[in-house]
């Protein structure tokens, strides 16, 4: 790559989904399509992560033509989409032939990049995707889930961005959910990096404690090949720093991003005033936009934080956020130190609810918590509370091997399935991640109609359900 810095613009997802709830419709998105194309970015994010559930569930969208719709108004940019490895884009391991699947049609119908990452940087879970992202032409873009603890340092990211380059990777992402990457420890990985791997290397990160202007700052004088920005009016706080802030920074210097500040002062005006309906709407709440230090000591990534917030509002327990919040890191260590990131940061973020609600440590576990402790989702980076997982999963073994190896094919039977309602493969793969949401889509999308927000519940069952996602049930 040229010195010239890169960047991917994230207004189409990843700001959306870090400051509120992945809300945005594809009507808002329409109007600064054409002006987005001409920007030269990198890439623009637009698709997968939080977006596929939310257009089903709350939007009455298919994503699958809102991503039609995106790669034909798009011409000349590529589409970048966040996959979760053998999560794909659900909250559960999926079966190879459905993974194999969702990539094919994930590029036929428009994407360039998949950026496969894995919650526990379990490189066996991210094996299928990067597979068959290479098999129909995609460019992988395999991640490191970033995190501090006494198990995660320096040499265990530069051994795993090897490990990755080695399946087939080509760029490495530094993907920093929670925005722990600091400037000085941003700069010093970088370095590491591209001394260690031949690919470009590419840096996600977000402003939730103030510091990632600062880190995208210190990475591009490292030589990072790419950044993630947002476009302002949806920047900074739980979402990546702002795209119009570095582009002005690095004006005339070696590594300036060739990027026009007009262009994007015009296509912000635009993306502003979808913000403010946000916020009239009462969907993107002031918290998620104000630096939080404590996101230093909670690792709370911007999604998880403004969906804790989403669910202790229905649970009409929104006081006791700092309460939910103090208590993550206590369970993550109880975990064995798990990156927090989805579907990690919802399972461990729900048992936190639990345990603030419950007001009792573990009296409740969710499905997924079980799950996690039993290895369903591949291997835990550090050493786990004995004592917590035997309350959790009783006398069964904990897995030991790639768990989609004890996954049989499953795509005939999600076909067989949803017969009555499929018109074509990108329905069956709906199905196949969100079963009972995809249904209710399938019935009344010839009809649609907006749907209802969910109800406020008042106890800690409650809650529980609103974190088990339908696909695992």
């Amino acid at each position: 790559m040229a010195n010239k810095l890169y960047i991917t613009d994230t207004i189409l997802r990843d700001a959306h989904q870090s400051q509120a709830a992945t809300r945005m419709r594809i009507g808002d998105m329409l109007p600064a399509l054409e002006k987005l194309d001409k920007v030269g970015y990198w890439s623009l994010e637009c698709w997968g992560g939080a977006t596929f559930d939310s257009c089903l569930r709350f939007l009455n969208e298919d994503p699958w033509e809102r991503l039609r719709t995106l790669r034909k108004a798009l011409p000349n940019t590529r589409l970048q989409m966040l996959f979760r490895g053998q999560n794909i884009l659900g909250y559960k391991h999926y079966a190879d032939d459905v993974v194999e699947a969702f990539c094919k049609k994930s590029i036929e119908n428009g994407i360039d990049v998949i950026r496969i990452f894995d919650a526990l940087n379990d490189p066996r879970n991210l094996e299928s995707a990067i597979k068959y992202t290479k098999k129909y032409g995609g460019i992988c873009e395999a991640a490191i889930s970033y995190t501090t603890s006494p198990v995660h340092n320096e040499d265990y990211f530069v051994d795993l961005a090897k490990t990755l380059v080695e399946m087939g990777a080509d760029t490495i992402c530094i993907k920093d959910m929670a925005n722990l990457l600091l400037p000085y420890a941003a700069h010093s990985l970088v370095k590491k990096l591209k001394a260690a791997v031949p690919v470009p290397i590419h840096l996600h990160t977000h402003n939730t404690s103030g510091t990632g202007d600062m880190t995208n700052l210190l990475a591009a004088q490292a030589g990072v090949d790419i950044v993630d920005c947002a476009l302002s009016p949806l920047a900074n706080g739980t979402s990546q720093p702002a795209t119009e802030s570095l582009v002005a920074t690095l004006r005339g210097t070696e590594r300036d991003t060739g990027l026009d500040l007009q262009l994007l002062s015009e296509i912000a005006s635009h993306f502003r005033e979808v913000a403010n309906r946000l916020k009239r709407d009462g969907i993107l709440d002031p918290k998620v936009l104000s630096v939080d230090t404590n996101t230093l000591l909670y690792q709370v990534p911007g999604g998880m934080l403004s969906n804790l917030l989403s669910q202790l509002k229905q649970a009409n327990a929104e006081d006791r956020f700092y309460e939910v919040l103090a208590e993550v890191p206590r369970v993550r260590e109880d975990y064995g130190y798990p990156p927090l990131v989805t579907p990690t940061s919802q399972i461990v973020g729900s048992q936190a609810v639990l345990n603030v609600l419950a007001g009792e440590r573990y009296k409740m576990f969710t499905k997924e918590s079980k799950g996690m402790l039993r290895g369903e989702y591949g291997r835990l980076p550090g050493p786990v509370n004995e004592e917590i997982r035997k309350k959790a999963i009783g006398d069964q073994q904990p897995i030991e091997c790639r768990p989609a190896d004890l996954i049989a094919p499953e795509l005939d039977k999600y076909r067989e399935e949803c017969k009555q309602w499929a018109r074509c493969e990108e329905d069956v793969l709906s199905y196949a991640l969100f079963p009972q949401v995809a249904q209710k889509f399938f019935e009344n999308r010839d009809n649609p109609q907006p749907k209802e927000q969910p109800k406020p519940a008042a106890d800690p069952n409650a809650v529980r359900k609103l974190y088990v996602d339908d696909a695992a049930r």
